[in-house]
């Protein structure tokens, strides 16, 4: 049965550009069931496990949620200047933590991921939501290629980065420090970057409460929520498994769940201990640059909660269940 299609209104078309892992498995599928979303585009980049498993994950996410016609494009199995270094410490060596989800019949389309981002905004300008939720080195190809993207998105979000803390090391988040000289082309290309970092996204832990309800889903819950999130508690802090990479498109669907801030935000790309860090400046000056974000500092936790296990309820109902 197919995932619910965005309702009445006018739904806000999305791309994602992905790294699947376990947050990013439950992004898409929030992105497949929430009514004010229509996903109209997936592209994969090497991130939390490598290119061909990220590409695999993301076709089966998109075919266990109902939604095998959203096409997908593979882009960048590399960071634009350094080897590629995964986080299978934390997302297990499939990508999908514990999750076992059947192989997707569906294939990549015949384009690379820069071809769909470019073709898809291009053809439909100031409609789309750019959503980058893994390294940033397809979007900074993307904007090199076509500088007017920045100019043709509705809006461009990122989960990476943090105004203080960093999860990959002291400074730095691990999006935003797996490719850092992209992530600092993409915060210099002229647009305004809505950036769900760290500082929002560790409040999400899903607790035992969460867990609970998710147990009620059906497949949805038992095939993918739970198992994912089982191999994340196995890493993560008190409080519950943060799903990181869900607040990036609940931000699209229901921006008034988190509070932004405007502010200057560079991307350190040398620093022997702070490389990958995006040094936040909420006093900028104006007449050096100006602000080039918009940073999430606050998040209604248990609104955002509510969102979003409704949205998968959706997807559950859909699939019968």
């Amino acid at each position: 049965m197919s995932a619910p299609r965005p309702g009445a209104g006018s739904p806000r078309k999305v791309l994602l550009d992905c790294d699947p892992g376990i947050d990013d498995a439950l992004a898409i599928a929030f992105a497949c069931g929430h009514p004010d979303l229509d996903l109209c585009a997936v592209t994969t980049v090497a991130g939390n496990v490598g290119l061909a498993r990220v590409t695999a994950n993301a076709l089966s996410v998109l075919e266990f949620a109902g939604r095998p016609d959203v096409p997908l494009a593979e882009g960048s199995a590399a960071p634009l200047l350094r080897p590629h270094v995964d986080a299978r410490d934390v997302h297990g060596d499939s990508g999908l933590g514990r999750a076992r989800l059947p192989p997707a019949q569906a294939r990549p389309v015949d384009v690379d991921a820069t071809d769909l981002i470019i073709d898809t905004i291009g053809a439909a300008p100031g409609e789309i939501t750019l959503v980058a939720t893994g390294p940033l080195t397809n979007i900074a190809l993307a904007v090199k290629r076509e500088p007017r993207l920045a100019d043709w998105v509705r809006g461009f979000v990122i989960m990476g980065g943090s105004a203080g803390r960093g999860n990959v090391t002291p400074a730095a988040e691990y999006n935003i420090w797996a490719d850092p000289e992209a992530a600092a082309a993409v915060f210099r290309a002229g647009w305004t970057v809505t950036m769900l970092g760290l500082d929002v996204t560790m409040q999400t832990g899903a607790t035992e409460a969460v867990l609970r309800r998710m147990s009620e889903l059906g497949p949805l819950g038992s095939g993918l929520l739970l198992p994912a999130l089982e191999q994340y508690r196995s890493v993560s802090e008190p409080g519950g498994p943060p799903v990181h990479d869900v607040c990036a498109v609940a931000w699209v669907a229901e921006p008034d769940l988190f509070g932004l801030v405007p502010a200057r935000v560079q991307v350190e790309v040398s620093g022997l201990f702070t490389a990958g860090m995006t040094v936040t400046d909420f006093d900028f000056p104006g007449e050096v640059g100006g602000g080039n974000a918009l940073v999430a500092m606050r998040i209604d936790v248990d609104k955002f909660w509510d969102v979003t296990l409704g949205t998968y309820a959706r997807v559950a109902a859909a699939m019968g269940r």
